[in-house]
């Protein structure tokens, strides 16, 4: 692995980091106030087109992220729901 993919990786890794506390906001303390279900589900698309892009050009870094990235959101996105739909 190159250097620029090692950049990738990390900026990948942090922002990933980032969505953290979203979750455990939805999933340990039961709280989805704030949380726009829509809004999250256009990123998963979003991200879904970049891991898209990412297999396309064979970029380790794009791939990884967009994967972690992607099960953080779908994550928030579906205890979200399950919390405003109860």
């Amino acid at each position: 692995m190159d250097w620029i993919e090692g950049i990738g990786l990390l900026a990948g890794f942090i922002g990933v980091f980032g969505w953290y506390p979203q979750v455990r906001r939805v999933w340990i303390d039961k709280k989805a106030d704030g949380i726009s279900v829509p809004t999250f589900i256009v990123i998963a698309i979003s991200l879904a087109l970049w891991l898209i892009y990412g297999i396309l050009k064979n970029s380790i870094a794009i791939i990884t992220a967009n994967i972690f990235a992607l099960i953080m959101i779908i994550s928030i996105a579906f205890g979200a729901y399950r919390l405003q739909a109860a």
